[in-house]
């Protein structure tokens, strides 16, 4: 049977406008009856709706495919409709739809709804072949172009004739991607924009503020001569270069899955004007006009924690070889105990001692420009002599900023002659002291008083409750790959670390493991749900678990977050409450299999980490079906 067969002239309407989505299926069935496939339109209608309502069949990429088996159907069939202006149709990848097919089907048919659904869905992923459907002018083109299309003789419209090419002093959209780590969502979201710019005919550059620094950066005349600028960052980039012009400031997510988005809002000339109210440091204060409380909060803290991973996973991973090189005994100097272990130990513990320093004085240098930097540096310094840990490092950072904000505004009005006096001297030496008398008198003792009780709580921890927070820690670093929550779990691991606590960090990276190892497994032994090139990239994930790098299983999280995503956490979660029963614990708060022989217990921690990846695996295989050939 062919699709012309199902889909009759009467069954058709381009150019549709509906108001929404009930709308669309309205007008649909509305053409369903037209083509005589119905006995019952009211119960068909009502079929159509309850499939809707338990999973969108809104396919993402501009298409949507309602469809029922019902019994107010007498025969199968199919009606088209084009809506080129696009509406929401809650479709999976957000994005309006604009190529309607919907099914019909007797509810005695043998699924044949299904294998309708089957092969349409194979002929229209062309996206030249949906671009022709959606542009034809009538509807014997549009039936023409279907069986063009299911006899293998489809061929694309040549491209209409572009504009020349802008010459070589004019790139069109100049963008920057930032994440905190900078290993891989930095380098996706560039990619996307890239790819997604190339696609269209857009000329761009994009500049990477990665772990290894700024590649590609932009220069001075470029930004002059580009038409908008898209800055697409988690932590903050040097801003006030780009003071005067076009520019879409969002997270780094979105230039990952919202790249087509950004560019629109780029091109349209009416993305809002950036004046530059600071001074062009390399990331320090950025303009937050129009950011809520909590986004400005979270790029502080992440521009933090991004300067002091390198320091955190330096010294860590040294530190955890000076106990694997060491002699057990004396027990009470285990980790130095001999000159090689002393020296790993020495310059480990002299790199992870920077840790709360750092943390402290990049918040602040976030929130107050250079200045901040000192005061923060000191309050995070205090925080680890008055014993108030992590904690009081973040609540000194934040403080630092306001502080030296606080005191650029108390001395404004002193004489302009002085302004050289202001960061050399009046903001360090009253910042300081104020930071000091703070960190001292105010944040110490509560803040000391519970991180000791903290440590001690998870120390002597019911073992079931033990499991529970293994469960969230590890479960939440399989959420979103990465991002804010993946982050906070990270961020709580390497801090209960310098608090000497060992097994939370044990279960953050089982959790930060699994996704990657899960996909890896289920693209080897489930070949059948993936595209070939899904499978590829699937091997690949492989090596990205093992080396505790999470962000390996975004693309098939942002290709399918419903079934990817849930799978992952269970996965992560599983891993993290048998780490926490086998009482591992991890001194190093990264390297993945490669500082598995400094874990307590490193064969029950390996056999967690398996169990969680072929359960998120199988997980994952029970709620991704089968793709049609």
């Amino acid at each position: 049977m062919r699709i012309t067969d199902l889909l009759k002239s009467e069954s058709i309407l381009l150019g549709a406008q509906p108001a929404d989505k009930n709308a669309a299926i309205q007008q649909l069935t509305d053409l369903m009856e037209k083509g005589g496939n119905l006995t019952d339109k009211a119960q068909y209608m009502k079929d159509v709706l309850a499939r809707e309502a338990s999973g969108t069949t809104g396919l993402g990429d501009g298409i949507a495919t309602p469809h029922a088996k019902s019994a107010g159907v007498k025969a199968a069939g199919l009606a088209a409709m084009t809506v080129p202006a696009g509406m929401d149709f809650e479709s999976m990848d957000g994005k309006p739809s604009r190529l309607f097919f919907q099914i019909a089907a007797p509810d005695s048919a043998n699924d044949e709804h299904m294998a309708i659904l089957s092969k349409l869905a194979t002929m229209i992923m062309d996206a030249d072949f949906k671009e022709a459907l959606i542009a034809a002018k009538s509807k014997d083109e549009f039936l023409k172009l279907i069986d063009a299309k299911e006899d293998g003789k489809f061929v694309a419209a040549a491209a209409e004739p572009v504009a020349a090419a802008p010459k070589a002093d004019h790139i069109q959209v100049l963008a920057v991607t930032a994440c905190p780590t900078g290993i891989a969502h930095t380098f996706m979201a560039a990619e996307s924009l890239e790819q997604h710019a190339k696609k269209r005919g857009i000329t761009i550059k994009v500049e990477t503020n990665g772990s290894g620094g700024a590649k590609n950066v932009l220069t001075a005349e470029e930004i002059a001569a580009a038409d908008a600028i898209i800055v697409a960052a988690d932590k903050n980039v040097a801003m006030a270069r780009f003071d005067g012009k076009r520019t879409v400031i969002t997270k780094v997510a979105d230039g990952i899955n919202k790249a087509d988005e950004l560019l629109d809002k780029a091109m349209s000339g009416t993305a809002p004007v950036y004046h530059a109210t600071g001074s062009d440091e390399a990331e320090g204060a950025a303009d937050t006009a129009g950011e809520s409380l909590g986004r400005q909060a979270y790029k502080h803290l992440m521009n933090g924690v991004s300067h002091m991973l390198p320091f955190v996973v330096g010294g860590g991973v040294l530190i955890a070889l000076a106990f694997l090189f060491d002699a057990p005994e004396p027990a009470a100097s285990f980790g130095s105990n001999t000159p090689f272990a002393k020296f790993f130990m020495s310059v480990g513990g002299a790199a992870f001692g920077f840790m709360l320093p750092v943390l402290a004085g990049f918040i602040s240098m976030s929130i107050a420009d250079r200045p901040g930097l000192a005061v923060g540096f000191v309050g995070g310094a205090l925080a680890g002599t008055t014993g108030s840990g992590f904690l009081g490092a973040l609540l000194a950072g934040f403080l630092g900023g306001w502080i030296v904000n606080l005191l650029k505004k108390a001395f404004s009005g002193i004489p302009a002659s002085l302004d050289g006096v202001k960061p050399v001297l009046l903001y360090p030496f009253f910042g300081i002291l104020l930071m000091g008398f703070i960190s001292m008198y105010i944040i110490a003792p509560p803040v000391s008083a519970i991180n000791a009780w903290l440590t001690d709580t998870l120390a002597n921890m019911d073992p079931s409750a033990r499991i529970l927070m293994g469960i969230v820690v590890a479960g939440m670093m399989a959420i979103d790959m990465g991002g804010p929550i993946n982050k906070a779990a990270y961020v709580t691991g390497t801090g209960l670390l310098a608090s000497g606590e060992y097994h939370v960090m044990a279960a953050v990276m089982a959790g930060g493991m699994v996704p990657p190892l899960a996909i890896a497994l289920c693209t080897t032994f489930f070949k059948n749900r993936f595209t070939e090139s899904e499978q590829k990239a699937g091997v690949v994930n492989y090596v990205m678990g093992m080396s505790f790098i999470t962000e390996g299983a975004i693309p098939f999280a942002a290709g399918d977050p419903i079934r990817v995503i849930p799978s992952c956490v269970i996965g992560s979660a599983v891993a993290g409450a048998l780490t926490m029963a086998f009482d591992c614990t991890l001194r190093a708060p990264h390297g993945g299999i490669f500082v598995v022989p400094t874990i307590g217990n490193p064969v029950m921690y390996l056999v967690a980490i398996l169990i969680g990846a072929v359960v998120g695996c199988a997980v994952l295989s029970v709620l991704k079906k089968p793709l049609s050939k």
